[in-house]
């Protein structure tokens, strides 16, 4: 599959930076961009990486309230908004940090929106927790949500969020959880185990619009998969979205030191070739893509999103191919740590289908099952295997 792909990108990114001792280091992006660059990822003709413009208050406001913005703008500690905390302290540039993320997941929408490209991406983005009026999660800016609103902006009718993150995706839920427009599926760790503590099948929205995979501790690859085979195809396949926005969170990883998911970068590699099947089945080829969160900064999230970008561009890297030495090398120097040799972990992805039959014994398909018996009634599925 080949297509136009945008990839927006400014190096200032990196300062969206809570400090040395926070888990979400910005070397995780830098270490990405350098690996798709050093493999050859934005060398195909159909490719291009762009610049973009920074968010301003007209477009933050359509998702956050302005008296939250001139908190971030201050850099004040604001308890009640979120700022200053453990997970979200105030930063010098926070404001200008944050606001373009925002402006790059803006512009992505408008390049596949406008028809300049079929997919484009912001792999800084996926900043999925923030809500209305406070920060969440080592989230400032909800850049998923506010690229969504603009869609819906711009005369939208039919958008859907697919958030493959582990942890799940409850600002953007939050943002739509009333407009039957905006179908969000969110697959994540159980929230009685891990944070933000939302996410269960029962969190419905609009019209079964609003749908929540709750997956047990310890889900690997081949049970996330039938868990996504089981919801997201045949939900978008109904709902028939005119763009697909998704969020691409690695930290399901077994090596992630914030949750309890296994997978493997083979099973992550395999959930993007499925998005970018059914973004072209469902969009139109329409497909915007975020990175999210990973925190496992050298062996998982730039091999991950790698992978990820390759995949939209059409050139999907095999799995087994060396990583340069360069970038070794760029590894060693900015981490001290030594760099994965390979761009695989070496793991068997082959699925079972939902179509193969529930197995109520299996706690994976117990909680799809859930999902299933939620939502698929008020999208005219029927919920049985």
């Amino acid at each position: 599959m080949s297509a136009s792909f945008r990839v927006f990108w400014d190096d200032r990114l990196v300062t969206y930076d809570f400090g040395a001792e926070h888990p979400m280091n910005p070397v995780r992006v830098e270490l990405t961009m350098a690996l798709a660059r050093e493999l050859g990822v934005f060398d195909a003709p159909n490719v291009s990486v762009e610049g973009f413009e920074p968010a301003g208050d007209e477009l933050l406001t359509l998702v956050h309230d302005p008296a939250y913005i001139d908190a971030v703008r201050a850099e004040r500690l604001d308890v009640a908004r979120g700022l200053g905390l453990a997970d979200n302290p105030v930063f010098p540039g926070m404001h200008d940090a944050s606001a373009l993320v925002a402006g790059a997941s803006v512009a992505a929408a408008r390049a596949v929106w406008t028809g300049e490209a079929e997919h484009a991406a912001n792999i800084a983005g996926g900043l999925h927790h923030a809500m209305h009026g406070a920060a969440s999660g080592f989230c400032v800016y909800n850049d998923p949500a506010i690229a969504i609103a603009w869609l819906l902006a711009q005369g939208a009718e039919r958008v859907a969020y697919v958030d493959v993150d582990v942890h799940h995706g409850d600002g953007v839920q939050a943002a739509f959880y009333d407009d039957p427009r905006v179908l969000t599926i969110s697959l994540h760790e159980t929230p009685r185990t891990l944070f933000p503590g939302t996410g269960l099948p029962k969190e419905t929205g609009a019209r079964g619009t609003s749908v929540n995979v709750a997956l047990p501790p310890g889900c690997g690859d081949r049970h996330w998969l039938r868990a996504f085979d089981a919801v997201v195809p045949p939900l978008l396949r109904q709902f028939r979205p005119q763009v697909l926005v998704t969020q691409q969170g690695c930290d399901s990883h077994e090596l992630d030191p914030l949750a309890h998911l296994t997978l493997t970068v083979d099973g992550q590699r395999a959930a993007y070739e499925a998005l970018h099947r059914l973004a072209h089945e469902t969009a139109g080829g329409r497909w915007v893509l975020t990175g999210g969160g990973g925190y496992e900064l050298v062996h998982v999230v730039p091999r991950a999103w790698t992978h990820l970008l390759a995949e939209a561009a059409g050139r999907p890297i095999p799995p087994g191919t060396p990583t340069p030495e360069t970038w070794r090398e760029l590894v060693r120097g900015r981490t001290g740590r030594r760099a994965p040799e390979r761009m695989t972990d070496g793991a068997d992805t082959e699925v079972r289908t939902w179509s193969s039959g529930y197995d109520p014994a299996d706690p994976v398909d117990r909680a799809v099952q859930a999902t299933r018996q939620a939502v698929f009634p008020e999208h005219g599925l029927d919920p049985m295997p």
